[in-house]
């Protein structure tokens, strides 16, 4: 990816009738935790950058995006108002410091043919309109409504740097049992669950790879403290698999495949390889999932230098106390998304009085925040066997 790309981030994001979201218009620093109760939308805020990857990415483009997504239909708030059915987002790109500011708006509805259908498409660089649809051309043909110019190449040559940065964002939610499975990349291919991880690693030039793993592996001893080497080799059928070293009882230890990792060994790992990487914004769902306390603690602080190291954004959701226990995250950081009845609602944590107010009461940002997710009657759930 060009390092123009690698510059940008989202500054900014404005939605109008997205899944759980009627209306919500958030700053976005260059790392932000997502916090929430379940089913508040967090998941559902990183897809919109999911789908604007989809928008610019090879095999995709705007029908593919949306039927990625169940179609329009399935895409649009509930509580959408009836005199605006359409979807909106909106975005705000900036550099890391000087240079090319984007906007990208793009709004949309399903027509009578059941097709995603483009309302307006905008594209406005340095406060400078670079393109603004519906043209005369589309009003002329209105079946190129169907298409965003962003995926066109033959007509998006003055705002390309947009669309390779959408390009560029990247979402991880490592599923270990896939990376397990013997047949685990077939027809896969940047499968953000990690299908085709080990192809991944494998495609690798060696000697970078191999520079990883060691970094990796010495990484992997802090929680793993058995663990005295890791590589990859490929199997008869030229499958890619990763090996440890376990240093145990043995005299000269055992080695495990990728088979006989644990949840959390392959999770890190994919977290601490991603770490090393350039690249456009990394969004990351849950990333404590598996980890032991300890080493959730000092997740933030690696993203923190991963950050500062290597420029690129990083958007994630969680639900750990222990995650957010790490005293450099700032209340601009941090997003609360509090359900209503109108949809959703997403709101930096500095803006509440009583947060600021525990914080400077001595409480930490996990005591301050944690407790605006809980359930109301969480304590109820130990009552389904009597029921």
């Amino acid at each position: 990816m060009a390092d123009k790309a690698e510059a940008l981030r989202f500054s900014s994001v404005r939605l109008q009738n997205w899944r759980n979201f009627a209306e919500i218009a958030v700053d976005l620093p260059r790392r932000v935790f997502l916090v929430g109760p379940n089913a508040a939308g967090k998941s559902n805020l990183l897809d919109i950058f999911r789908f604007l990857r989809d928008l610019a990415s090879p095999g995709g483009g705007f029908q593919e995006a949306a039927r990625r997504r169940g179609g329009v239909s399935a895409i649009r708030c509930l509580a959408a108002a009836r005199r605006y059915p359409g979807i909106m987002l909106h975005v705000l790109v900036e550099p890391a410091q000087g240079g090319t500011r984007w906007e990208y708006e793009l709004a949309f509805y399903q027509d009578k043919q059941r097709r995603a259908s483009i309302r307006r498409e905008r594209v406005v660089r340095d406060g400078q309109t670079l393109l603004e649809r519906p043209d005369d051309g589309d009003r002329q043909d209105p079946a190129r409504l169907t298409q965003t110019h962003l995926e066109q190449v033959n007509v998006n040559a003055s705002f390309r740097q947009l669309a390779s940065f959408f390009e560029s964002v990247r979402y991880l939610h490592i599923v270990p049992q896939l990376v397990r499975e013997p047949d685990r990349s077939v027809g896969r291919s940047n499968d953000p669950f990690g299908g085709d991880f080990l192809e991944q690693l494998a495609r690798t030039p060696e000697k970078t790879r191999t520079a990883r793993l060691r970094r990796i592996g010495g990484a992997l001893r802090v929680a793993v403290p058995q663990l005295a080497e890791i590589e990859l080799f490929r199997d008869d059928r030229g499958t890619p698999h990763l090996r440890g070293k376990y240093e145990h009882w043995r005299p000269q230890g055992a080695w495990q495949s990728e088979e006989q990792f644990s949840d959390g060994t392959l999770r890190l790992m994919g977290l601490l390889w991603v770490a090393m990487e350039g690249g456009g914004p990394l969004l990351l769902e849950e990333p404590e999932l598996s980890l032991h306390p300890e080493i959730v603690r000092h997740l933030a602080q690696m993203f923190a230098r991963t950050q500062r190291r290597t420029g690129r954004q990083m958007i994630l959701s969680t639900h750990s106390p222990d995650l957010l226990r790490d005293e450099g995250i700032g209340l601009d950081e941090v997003l609360l998304l509090r359900p209503g009845r109108e949809g959703t609602e997403v709101a930096a944590a500095g803006s509440f009085q009583d947060i600021r107010d525990l914080l400077e009461g001595g409480a930490t940002l996990a005591e301050a925040v944690i407790p605006r997710t809980r359930p109301a009657q969480p304590e109820q759930l130990a009552l389904f066997a009597d029921s």
